[in-house]
Order: C-alpha cells, then sequence, then structure tokens
C-alpha cells in the first residue's frame, strides 16, 4: 500500500513568520521626536518660501514700472536693466519664483506627512515624509551642480577672455 501525502496549497505557500520578517528599523520615541521637530520647522521654512515666493511674483510685475521710475531718475543711458527691459525681467523674476517655490512645497509636503507619521504612527505617511525630503535634497543637489558648472564655465571663459586679451595688446 502506497502512503500518499495531501498537499495543503497553504502549507506549501505560507513560510514561517519568522523567515517572512525582513529587518525593519525601530523608530524610537527619540527619533519620533526628531522628526517632529524637524516637521514643525520645515513648516515653518516652507510658509517663509511662500511668503518670499508671494513676494517674488508681485515684484515680476511691478518689474516694468520699477525699470520706467529708474529711467526717470536715473536715466536710460545710464541704467543697464533698461536695455533687458522690464518684460524680460518678469520672466526671469517669475523662473526665479518658480524655482523657489518648488522646494518650499516639498518642504510643506515632507512637514505635513511627518507631522502625521509622528502623531499616528502611520508608515505610509513616514514613507511619503521621506520622499519628499529626498525629492528637496535631489532638488538642491542639482541646482548647486548646475551653479558649480556655471561658475566653471565663468572661469574657463574668464581666462580664454584675458588670453585673448593679452594677445590682441603684444
Amino acid at each position: 500500500m502506497e502512503y500518499f501525502e495531501e498537499e495543503n496549497p497553504e502549507e506549501t505557500t505560507q513560510n514561517d513568520p519568522q523567515e517572512q520578517d525582513e529587518v525593519l528599523l525601530t523608530v524610537t520615541e527619540d527619533i519620533r521626536s526628531y522628526i517632529y521637530e524637524t516637521a514643525k520647522w520645515t513648516k515653518f521654512l516652507s510658509i517663509v518660501g511662500f511668503v518670499v515666493t508671494g513676494i517674488m511674483i508681485l515684484f515680476s510685475f511691478s518689474a516694468e514700472a520699477l525699470i520706467s521710475t529708474m529711467n526717470g531718475k536715473v536715466g536710460a543711458a545710464n541704467n543697464p536693466w533698461a536695455a533687458l527691459g522690464g518684460g524680460f525681467l518678469t520672466v526671469v523674476f517669475l523662473l526665479s519664483a518658480l524655482l523657489y517655490f518648488y522646494p518650499s512645497l516639498l518642504m510643506f509636503k515632507y512637514a505635513n506627512s511627518a507631522k502625521q507619521a509622528v502623531l499616528y504612527g502611520d508608515q505610509p505617511a513616514l514613507s511619503e515624509a521621506m520622499s519628499k525630503m529626498k525629492s528637496f535634497f535631489k532638488f538642491w543637489g542639482i541646482i548647486t551642480i548646475t551653479i558649480l558648472g556655471l561658475y566653471i564655465i565663468s572661469f574657463l571663459l574668464g581666462i580664454v577672455a584675458y588670453l585673448g586679451a593679452g594677445s590682441v595688446a603684444a
């Protein structure tokens, strides 16, 4: 007589609970208090960022009036901004405001998600908060690399201009 074991699909697909658990980070009370305090300061900084963005937007729409006022007092020939025009300055200020708004928005979202995660033990909110923090630092990292690249290009162009001016004078 042959012995047949009946296979139970639940037993074959289910492993020991200890084997399924991955090594997870533990969020201690100290860490929770740090996240909560960081969220408060981040919210403050994001609100300041929103206010500065609003001021930049208002200033961008008054660039034309500012240039015409400066032309009246200083004279158009002595005003280097007059050559650029109010429309150009409006676009530059609006782009600057957008550049300032995005990280403020990321900080605001981080602050809200981090606060919710700490107060309610909400794991998805903590994950969302860390995602926003990553995006914030990635954004400023890209901006920093871009600015450093522009500095290097400016420096190299300055050297080329200096050498070019020296060879023309000789």
